[in-house]
């Protein structure tokens, strides 16, 4: 599956749906959808990104799904029925993440604590340090655990999976995200090799 540009840029400014269980227990926080994203309605959906395999190379998911295309149902009630869910700091779709200006990126980190006090996961992992430091105006917070929780969560905070952050590996990002996973208590899968 495809799109022309022209097509992509119909979905400029258009929302993405939360993926989210009834009771999450992990819930990974992107910085706002992409226009591929939107075209498909997946999250990180965009060919080149990274975020399903590393989950997969992490064992928090069975397998890559078909994501580029947009998630099945089977593929959507992989993460429910594990109570992963999937979100983001600025709902507007954009070509790039920086074309959000911070007060955005602030309104989003504001909204994003009240849905995590309503949706109660042990653990939020936000996936993009820049992002994390603009919304959050933590201009020298690091990649990890942090001090502060969100909405009574444990607050992680991630690499971001997308090819402009090239210098992060699959295996990088597997190993970033297993930790978070771990906390909110999802079972990792192992790999025979």
């Amino acid at each position: 599956m495809g799109f022309s540009r022209a097509e992509l840029e119909s979905f400029r400014g258009a929302n993405v749906d939360d993926l989210m269980p009834d009771h999450p227990k992990l819930v990974f926080v992107g910085i706002n959808p992409g226009l591929w994203t939107a075209a498909t309605g997946t999250h990180f959906a965009h060919p080149g990104n990274r975020f399903y395999p590393a989950l997969a190379a992490a064992g928090i998911i069975p397998r890559v799904p078909g994501f580029s295309a947009g998630l099945t149902e089977e593929e959507r009630r992989m993460f429910l029925d594990a109570g992963i869910g999937i979100s983001n700091l600025v709902h507007r779709a954009t070509a790039r993440a920086d074309e959000l200006d911070r007060t955005e990126l602030r309104d989003g980190a504001a909204r994003l604590a009240d849905d995590v006090a309503r949706w109660h996961p042990r653990v939020v992992a936000v996936v993009g340090l820049t992002a994390y430091r603009l919304g959050f105006d933590l201009p020298k917070a690091r990649a990890g655990l942090q001090d502060e929780r969100i909405g009574g969560a444990l607050l992680w905070v991630v690499p971001n999976p997308s090819g402009l952050n090239a210098h992060a590996t699959v295996a990088d990002l597997a190993r970033a995200y297993a930790e978070p996973a771990r906390a909110a208590g999802i079972p990792l899968q192992l790999r025979a090799r």
